[in-house]
């Protein structure tokens, strides 16, 4: 489990593919302080399973189903990347209950600049759409964040705002972002479990 309160920023180092899977190669060295072999990382929101390591960085593998379902497809050496370490029990939950099990990717649509921050609506793929809500928690390449707008319901077209501040700009690898980019995104887990709650309550009645 993670919160979505990114500790740092990485860099990929090194990306070797083979026939269904990669093994990612990322300089961290705050992110593996305590480290130990089989320990959780999320990497921009994935959440992924240190299996070598030493005092700069970490060594994880990327099976077919991550994927197919995160950016991390197209990684390549020399991207920037969150790094969170798992959460301890007893650790202040600063922003939210964060899986590191990705729903899908979302593209940015606009950015709008503040005085002192910065507004994101990004595209949100129709079957996920149910799940985010206005002012409710949702990570986006592993950064815990609030939803400041959502598309109306009947809108054909989808999508979310976010309102970065200063600190978040810096801090994480959103402040990099421009418009075409694309991030991971995943909901927050309660929707998840309410909406499958729904489908199968829904199947009953269908039945009877």
């Amino acid at each position: 489990m993670f919160t979505g309160i990114i500790e740092e920023r990485g860099v990929v180092t090194a990306v070797d593919h083979g026939e269904d899977a990669v093994r990612l190669t990322v300089r961290g060295p705050l992110a593996v302080t305590g480290a130990g072999f089989g320990d959780s990382i999320a990497v921009s929101g994935v959440c992924l399973t240190v299996v070598s390591y030493d005092a700069e960085g970490f060594t994880a593998d990327v099976m077919a189903q991550t994927l197919a379902m995160s950016t991390l497809d197209g990684i390549f050496v020399g991207r920037e990347v969150n790094l969170e370490r798992a959460a301890q029990v007893g650790d202040r939950l600063g922003g939210h209950i964060v899986q590191g099990h990705v729903d899908g990717t979302a593209v940015l649509l606009s950015i709008t600049p503040g005085s002192a921050w910065r507004v994101l609506r990004f595209a949100l793929p129709s079957d996920l759409a149910p799940l985010v809500v206005d002012k409710g928690s949702i990570a986006v390449d592993g950064v815990s964040l609030t939803v400041s707008s959502i598309s109306d319901s009947a809108s054909t077209e989808q999508w979310f705002e976010v309102s970065l501040i200063p600190e978040t700009l810096s801090a994480t690898t959103l402040g990099a972002l421009a418009v075409g980019d694309t991030v991971n995104i995943e909901t927050d887990i309660v929707a998840r479990h309410v909406e499958r709650m729904l489908a199968f309550q829904a199947a009953g009645r269908n039945a009877s």
